[in-house]
């Protein structure tokens, strides 16, 4: 017997898309499967475009919540073995759910990359099989909510999503899982789409707030890895990295509150000049008058290009 997967589809206002990921849903060739929707509280069109589908999928419906909490609702009302979380603007390609579960094992989560569409434009996001999933974490290289299938009891096990976390929610899940030593496998092939086309989120429209939280999610996991004695130069290189280049964001907008986070990240360990945010110019600059008049000098740069 083939395992049960369900799709759980959280919608809020989503009338322009919904009815394309439902579809991408029941395309799927895996032999059982079943799909719920979870509006969570939508004031356009998005129930009647999911009533269009009937009997072919469940629908739940509440107040508006948020998605973690929609996520949730579907959680605990599926009775699949795996479930597949798909947001109401993506879609999966066809044969995503039976690619990935072709050899499944007693793993927990199967992941793979997603494709990022802008404009029509795919890209597939960055994971290097080369690194352990701990090392994927740091470097935020795990993917987007629909790049994952994720054993239900598994999941449960470790209390479903956090309905309080604003933003980062993929990687909080995640850290969870890793903490709780969930088992974690790498199907290279990518089979979901996330569709880049608003700025109306809360990682655009609020990046301080991404970073307070991402940061946050960064302290408590190397702290993690820390306390068990298997933290590498590794790991401290990929979150120090972060942190420089979240430090790099804040400069743009608040140079005095850019300086501040520097010198707390650095005070903890995680500052690594490196990648794409760290230039030999810039490197040099900082050598030799530090964070803040590097971040003057490229500031300068910028106005005058």
């Amino acid at each position: 017997m083939p395992a049960p997967v369900t799709i759980v589809i959280p919608c809020y206002n989503a009338e322009r898309w919904i009815g394309e990921a439902i579809q991408s849903a029941l395309d799927q060739d895996w032999p059982a499967i079943e799909v719920i929707v979870v509006d969570d509280g939508s004031t356009d069109g998005s129930r009647e475009k999911i009533r269009e589908f009937g009997s072919r999928i469940r629908l739940i419906e509440g107040g508006h919540r948020g998605g973690n909490a929609a996520r949730n609702a579907g959680l605990h009302a599926e009775a699949g073995e795996w479930v597949q979380f798909l947001d109401a603007d993506d879609w999966l390609l066809p044969g995503k759910i039976s690619r990935q579960l072709s050899g499944a094992g007693d793993e927990d989560v199967i992941f793979s990359p997603v494709l990022f569409d802008q404009d029509g434009c795919c890209t597939p996001s960055d994971i290097d099989p080369r690194r352990n999933t701990a090392a994927l974490w740091l470097a935020w290289e795990l993917p987007q909510t629909g790049g994952c299938l994720w054993r239900r009891n598994s999941l449960l096990s470790i209390n479903g999503w956090n309905e309080a976390t604003p933003c980062c929610q993929e990687y909080e899940l995640y850290s969870r899982a890793i903490r709780t030593g969930l088992r974690f496998r790498f199907s290279e092939t990518p089979g979901a789409i996330y569709r880049v086309w608003s700025d109306d989120t809360l990682c655009r429209k609020d990046p301080t707030k991404v970073i307070d939280v991402r940061t946050q999610l960064y302290r408590e996991f190397v702290g993690w890895l820390r306390n068990k004695g298997v933290l590498t130069d590794g790991d401290l290189q990929l979150a120090g990295r972060a942190c420089f280049e979240m430090a790099r964001t804040i400069a743009k907008s608040d140079p005095a509150r850019a300086a501040k986070y520097y010198d707390e990240r650095k005070r903890e360990g995680l500052i690594h000049l490196a990648g794409p945010a760290a230039p030999l110019s810039y490197r040099l600059a900082h050598s030799l008058l530090g964070f803040s008049f590097a971040e003057k000098l490229a500031h300068s740069r910028r106005r005058k290009s």
